[in-house]
């Protein structure tokens, strides 16, 4: 039953780093400007770092 706790694991990493990595890029690639642009530059950024820290945490656990 523990590797499929693992496998669990780290597919949930995989899909945080994937999301967390796009939501990045995509902050990078808004077209908006002014205070809409900065807002959508900002929420995707959270939710990129945030995307990335679950990754990492899933990472520790699985060590």
């Amino acid at each position: 039953m523990a590797d499929w706790t693992n496998a669990l694991m780290f597919a949930v990493a995989l899909l945080a780093f994937t999301l967390g990595l796009s939501s990045i890029i995509m902050s990078f690639m808004t077209t908006e400007t002014g205070a809409k642009g900065m807002q959508e530059k900002i929420e995707y950024g959270f939710f990129g770092v945030s995307g990335l820290v679950v990754c990492l945490m899933m990472g520790y656990a699985l060590a």
